[in-house]
């Protein structure tokens, strides 16, 4: 049976309904992630008829991953289509929702699915309550528009939500597209989201944080240094949790870590409260999980509590 057959039986549509080969499916919001997700549902036999972009980039993106594809206004994607994936940023989703049920371009009997992390379903209440069927499907990867981005889709993991009854389409409709289907109940969506967020967006962060440090430091090529001891620290903490930490925390250093502090305060002060907050968390981590004594880390706490950006450069001018 053909991939799109699946998906329309998965979601328990009358034959009549189930009789075309491919569903119609439009993009509101051919971004980095909407592209990439249109050009895997092509690749698995449906027909993307219409998609919406604002942004040249979205224009350029959708013209290469989506040849031949028209860019129409949102509304008339929506009518066209018989698969809806809205790929908007998360603050913009429920007004876009909203907005569309106002207009009654909704009908009953499609299929809609948002890519936002942050929502489950509540925010698709206006388009189900005119009959269309809601999924949440979020491509756990990070996306940068690059070419690589259709490759990181395959076995990309997805946290979908779903109602019960639903649950077949839209663990069908990931599979087509490359992934692999995880549930998240509507009411862990936020935590869901936040640890994802704090996983892959802040490492970036502390990766660019370390590779100016570096530099300021004198070495050039900090991706060369940064590289084999980042894998090497990302591949432990996944596979041994906080079991995996190294460093002064670790070994309660409290005269290391205080040397940070100083030198960052004069040398990099933007740098000193993200160093805090992580060697505060760090600390309180490695005392929950033993790998610090009650006496050992009780120091490091300390500093932590004593400290005011600025002080010990003060301090030491002072001295």
């Amino acid at each position: 049976m053909p991939a799109s057959r699946r998906t329309l039986r998965a979601a328990g549509l009358p034959p009549a309904a189930a009789a075309p080969a491919r569903l119609r499916v439009g993009i509101v919001g051919a971004g980095r992630v909407g592209a990439v997700l249109g050009a895997a549902l092509a690749a698995a036999g449906h027909e993307v008829v219409a998609a919406a972009g604002l942004s040249a980039a979205s224009a350029e993106r959708a013209a290469r991953l989506l040849p031949g594809v028209p860019l129409l206004h949102t509304d008339e994607v929506v009518a066209a289509s018989d698969l809806v994936v809205l790929a908007v940023p998360d603050d913009t989703l429920p007004g876009l929702v909203a907005g569309l049920a106002e207009t009654g371009v909704w009908r009953a009997g499609q299929m809609t699915f948002h890519t936002s992390g942050a929502h489950g379903l509540a925010v698709l209440a206006a388009a189900e309550l005119a009959g269309v069927l809601p999924l949440a499907l979020h491509p756990a990867m990070t996306f940068t528009g690059t070419p690589e981005d259709a490759d990181r889709l395959v076995g990309a993991p997805f946290g979908v939500t779903s109602h019960p009854a639903h649950r077949a389409v839209a663990e069908t409709l990931v599979l087509e597209m490359g992934g692999e289907p995880f549930f998240v109940a509507e009411a862990d969506r936020r935590l869901y989201h936040a640890a994802l967020v704090t996983g892959a967006n802040h490492l970036v962060t502390l990766v660019a944080e370390a590779a100016d440090m570096l530099r300021a430091a004198g070495v050039t090529d900090a991706a060369r240094v940064l590289g084999p001891l980042l894998t090497a620290a990302l591949d432990n903490g996944l596979r041994r949790g906080d079991r995996a930490l190294t460093g002064p925390v670790s070994r309660g250093d409290v005269g290391t870590v205080r040397d940070h502090l100083e030198t960052l305060t004069e040398q990099a002060p933007d740098s000193v409260d993200a160093y805090v907050a992580m060697a505060r968390r760090t600390t309180e981590r490695a005392l929950a999980a033993g790998r610090l004594k009650r006496h050992e880390g009780a120091p490091l706490l300390d500093l932590f509590d004593g400290h005011v950006p600025g002080s010990l450069a003060s301090e030491r001018a002072e001295g």
